[in-house]
């Protein structure tokens, strides 16, 4: 496939259902979902035409909306489904896979399964109260079905064991020319702390809450196989408890259901190996360094046009949230899940303005870092416009908190379905930049200075390349890992760069910022 495929219609779609289920039929109800910003997923209904035809069926189609390197193809995923239900593993029934003579692109269609699949309805609304407590259970069982299915069955797949991902992720994130300190932490701590090789077994890759279909007697089936891979299974456990998956419920770790042990045991009881928690622990700082990666290459997918969404675009200034807990993960003083202590250098009472990107805290409260004070939607902190702007008021702050309280109060209020999740992402992107222009330059100020201490030896001179030296320092080894300083600084750059993004994830007691999402964004 090259560039975009055909429109999806109902007429060419009912077309490619005759054509390989040898009936003729209508196609109505189709409708595009919103999860998912790598792949499309449509629903609809094919009705066959003629009595003793058959009942109406509902069913799903799964696309590319463009070429990527990001996963398998549909080909690889539809066989994989195959292969998963033939062994057990609750997954949709495959129906096809589509031809080049049905001209909608690289894709296949499946069963319709009923059930939830919005995180945050399953972790809050009633329904699901009855079975909350038993799905961490559920996932051990069902992640050691994924990884007992026999290999002979499956495609031809990558194997990706902890040392290939590691120096992947190295590669990416050179590649993307994006300079992350506290990635290069992360790197560094995954290179002293490599779990044991182990048997390559077939591992799901993106086994999370999201990923599941939810019905009022537990997970009835297991989606999105587009990043299945041989390799270690402890992987996919890691990856469920990666903090983003408990979409705000940092009291339940695997997948915002319930504790770990929960979830080990089951897996042990129903045939998976046993897991020691270290091992979790790695693959959860592993997953969550990918996780920020991922959303950095998704942001580039945006701004170089290759897939134009708001939705993408956001999750550039998101990557600080994955980078906050990469942190608190490697911290020696703190074990998995905890939050990372309190600003380690010095506190000035103003907020950053958008050198670095993000306000900083005002100084600590309890245990825990403080939020910001942020001015009111729509309303400028005092000293937001620059001296030498020429335009009048109102400032630029001003316009976009006005835009922002406009999508969140009017259209919001008259949207549905697809497009009201988008605007949603966007009433959180304009409260990122009212956020950052409303900003105060002394805590840049200041950490700018910190940077070049740091730095000072190292070749760079603006903040990008300073920050491009100290992360290749840490790479190097030019600079500890465990260096005071250099801990210090990352983690206030990071907080700095949450206040701005998201305000309330480095203080989850605090109350959620009107315009910051309740969910992270989805994969």
């Amino acid at each position: 496939m090259s560039g975009r495929p055909p429109p999806v219609g109902a007429e060419r779609l009912a077309a490619a259902c005759r054509r390989h289920r040898g009936v003729e039929g209508t196609v109505t109800d189709l409708r595009r979902h919103s999860g998912g910003a790598s792949r499309e997923t449509w629903s609809f209904t094919f009705t066959p035409a003629g009595a003793g035809a058959g009942p109406a069926r509902r069913l799903v189609l799964r696309r590319d909306p463009t070429r990527t390197t990001l996963g398998a193809d549909r080909a690889t995923e539809y066989r994989l489904l195959a292969a998963g239900g033939a062994a057990g593993v609750p997954v949709p029934r495959v129906r096809f896979l589509l031809q080049g003579d049905d001209d909608l692109g690289d894709g296949f269609v499946m069963d319709h399964v009923d059930g939830e699949t919005i995180p945050r309805r399953i972790l809050r609304d009633e329904p699901f109260a009855a079975v909350r407590p038993h799905l961490a259970a559920q996932c051990g069982r069902i992640a050691a079905a994924i990884h007992t299915v026999a290999l002979e069955t499956l495609p031809a797949l990558e194997v990706l064991d902890a040392p290939t991902q590691l120096e992947r992720h190295r590669s990416l994130l050179d590649a993307l020319g994006d300079p992350h300190p506290a990635f290069e932490l992360g790197l560094a701590w995954l290179a002293e702390h490599l779990p044991a090789p182990t048997t390559p077994r077939l591992v799901h890759g993106d086994f999370r809450n999201g990923n599941f279909v939810v019905g009022a007697e537990g997970i009835r089936a297991v989606l999105d196989w587009e990043l299945a891979h041989l390799g270690d299974p402890t992987e996919d456990l890691g990856w469920l408890c990666v903090r983003s998956w408990r979409f705000g419920r940092d009291d339940r770790p695997a997948g915002g259901f319930g504790s770990r042990a929960e979830l080990l045991d089951a897996y042990a009881a129903a045939g998976g190996h046993e897991v020691g928690e270290a091992d979790l622990h790695v693959w959860e700082v592993m997953g969550t360094l990918r996780w920020g990666l991922i959303c950095q290459l998704q942001c580039q997918a945006h701004r170089q046009g290759l897939l134009r969404s708001v939705e993408l675009a956001a999750l550039g200034r998101r990557v600080a949230e994955q980078e906050w807990d990469l942190l608190a993960l490697i911290d020696a003083g703190a074990g998995p899940g905890r939050r990372h202590p309190a600003r380690t250098g010095p506190a000035p009472d103003a907020r950053p303005g958008p050198a670095l990107g993000a306000p900083a805290d005002s100084g600590p409260r309890g245990s825990g870092p403080a939020r910001p004070s942020a001015p009111a939607p729509g309303v400028a902190a005092p000293g937001a416009h620059p001296p030498g702007v020429i335009h009048d008021p109102p400032s630029a702050a001003e316009l976009v908190g006005a835009v922002r309280e406009l999508l969140s109060r009017d259209v919001l209020e008259v949207t549905e379905g697809r497009l009201r999740f988008h605007v949603r992402v966007a009433v959180n992107v304009l409260g990122m930049v009212e956020r950052e222009l409303t900003g105060d330059p002394a805590t840049t100020t200041e950490l700018v200075a910190r940077l070049g201490a740091l730095t000072a030896d190292l070749d760079g001179t603006d903040i990008p390349a300073r920050l491009a030296a100290l992360a290749g320092a840490v790479r190097t080894g030019r600079i500890a890992a465990d260096d005071p300083a250099l801990r210090a600084f990352v983690t206030d750059l990071v907080r700095a760069k949450l206040a701005v993004s998201n305000p309330g994830y480095a203080d989850p007691t605090d109350p959620a910022d009107p315009t910051d999402p309740a969910d992270p964004p989805e994969a």
